[in-house]
Parts: structure tokens; sequence; C-alpha cells
């Protein structure tokens, strides 16, 4: 079957047509293949909502302003807001529709506030409406105080102004020209001896510039043998403690009785008693020896010389005959 030149005009006039009511649609925030689930909410005033304004909850959005018309409510002319939600999400009831300022430009968004009831919403149902104060009303609700406190204070400092004028005569004006020229003169001074030190430091920058390497150096080796001083302070510490524990007065009571004692043997030896004594104080003990060691020096002499003399053996039964004296 051959499909006509018209035919198949008219399939994309319709299509075009089609797509620009979806078209249109979307961009006054109606979807039309999204489930027809709506809510609404009634505001006082609104200032820059919009529709296709962004539904938010926790900042995702989860539709969109699809309508907005002015009703009369309890007798006042307010606002009616219609929102077409496009993600499948249960509203408890009792939540919030909080119309809210999205950019620095002054977009808006609805950001909803949800409740803690464990009943949910159905489509048709109306939230609770609840606006932020615009960028503009924050600012003069906070600068309102600050703009009293400012006329008080400009007030006080007129009558302050008066009453200096009144107090200060040309007397008190002299004398206080007289205060700030002291004031110029020791500012001056001050700037001379400012200028000293700089001199001062530029001659004596080498020096300066070595004590502080020096002090760096110090420094540096202080907090690389930081473990090594913290032992030898530990270990004088245990010195300390050790010395404060020991019996110091026993020590030195026997050392002093081991003197004394000391003393008195010193004193029979130089007195002769004892067998020290009598080595120390005693010749002839002293000839005695010598003359013993010479008698042995003579044997030992005779020993070598003649040994036949002390020593007698023969090895057929002979007998030798004793040497003579």
């Amino acid at each position: 079957m051959k499909i006509s030149r018209e035919f198949k005009i008219g399939i994309v006039v319709i299509a075009a047509i089609a797509i620009l009511v979806w078209g249109i649609s979307f961009l006054k925030g109606i979807n039309l293949f999204s489930p027809k689930y709506e809510l609404y909410a009634v505001y006082p005033r609104i200032e820059n909502l919009i529709t296709a304004n962004p539904l938010l909850v926790n900042g995702f959005k989860i539709g969109q302003v699809s309508e907005i018309k002015l009703i009369n409510h309890h007798g006042k002319q307010q606002v009616l807001v219609k929102f077409n939600l496009t993600e499948d999400i249960q509203i408890p009831k009792g939540t919030i529709a909080r119309a809210v300022s999205s950019d620095l430009l002054g977009s808006k968004a609805v950001e909803l506030i949800f409740s803690e009831s464990q009943q949910f919403v159905a489509t048709g149902d109306t939230l609770l409406a609840e606006t932020e104060q615009s960028l503009k009303e924050s600012f003069n609700r906070q600068i309102a105080p600050i703009q009293a406190k400012a006329e008080k204070l400009i007030g006080g400092m007129d009558s302050v102004m008066s009453v200096i004028n009144a107090i200060l005569n040309a007397k008190t004006r002299k004398n206080i020209d007289e205060s700030f020229e002291g004031v110029k003169r020791a500012i001056l001074s001050l700037e001379q001896t400012a200028y000293k030190m700089d001199d001062l430091i530029g001659s004596e920058k080498t020096k300066i510039s070595s004590v502080m390497s020096n002090l760096n150096q110090i420094t540096t080796n202080l907090s690389k043998n930081g473990q090594k001083i913290d032992n030898i302070l530990a270990n004088v510490s245990n010195i300390s403690d050790s010395l404060a524990k020991a019996q110091i007065k026993d020590a030195i009571a026997n050392a002093d009785k081991s003197m004394k004692e000391l003393s008195i043997l010193l004193n029979k030896i130089n007195e002769g008693q004892g067998t020290l004594g009598k080595l120390a104080k005693n010749d002839s003990l002293y000839n005695n020896l010598n003359k013993s060691t010479a008698d042995l020096d003579k044997l030992l002499k005779d020993l070598r010389i003649n040994p036949e003399r002390y020593i007698h053996f023969s090895v057929f039964g002979r007998k030798y005959p004793k040497p003579k004296d």
C-alpha cells in the first residue's frame, strides 16, 4: 500500500503540534506524561514565585509549580499555588511548603519540610504554607537595631561636642596645644632614636647574624640531644635519690672509727710495740737478717765449688776420700 504525500505531511504536522503543546505545558510546569499527583498551598503573598519553579525535598526536585492564581480565602485575597509531583513519594500530613530563595538573584523554589506524622496526604490535599523572609526584609530587620543605636550615638556625640566647646576655653586650648607640641618633640626624639638603632643594627649586622646563627645551632643541638639530656637528668635524679637513701652517716662514722684505730696502730709502731714496732725500732733484727744472708751466700758459693764435700756417692761401692778443708 502506497502512502500518499499528503498523509505524510499530515502526520508530521500532527507530531509538530503535539510537541508544541507538550513544550508549552512543560514550560508552564505541566508534564503531560507524569502521573497526576497534585497538591496545593495557600500563601498570603509570594514574591518572584512563578510556574515551573521547582518543588524540593532536601534539595532534591520532586515536582514543580504548575499553576498560580489569586483567590478569596476567608475574606482575604490570597495566592493559591498548585504543585505537580513527578516523583512517587509519600508526604506526611502537616508538611510545610516553604517558599525559599534558591539563589542570590532572587529565584524562588518551594521546599517541603516534613512533619513527624505517620499519615500521608493524598492527591488534591492542601499543605501548610510558609514564606521565607526576603533578603531585603531580613536586611532591614537586622539593620533596624543598628540604625537606632547609631542615631542615639550621634545624638550623644552632639551633646558631648557641645560640652567640650563650652569647657575648652582659650587657656585650655593653649595648654592642649603645648601638650601636643610636647608629644611632637617626644615623637621626634623617638624617631631619632630609631634612626640610631637602625645605624647600630646595620653596623653590627654581621655580629648579630653570627649570634643568631650560634643560637640557632645551640637550639638545634638541644633539640637533637633532647633524649640524651633527659637521660642525664634522669641519671642525676637517680644518683641523688641513691645518695639520699644511702646510709652516709654510718659510713662516715665507720671511716672515723677506722682512722682512729689506724692512728693508734701507728703510735704503737712508733713506740716499738708489737712485731711491726720491733722491726721499725730494733736494729738487731736487721743486723741478724743481714748476717744470715751473708752466711747463706757463703754456703751457696762453697756448695758450687766443692759439691763433693756435701754429696757422697760411688758406682761400685768405692769410696772417695773426703776432701780436705
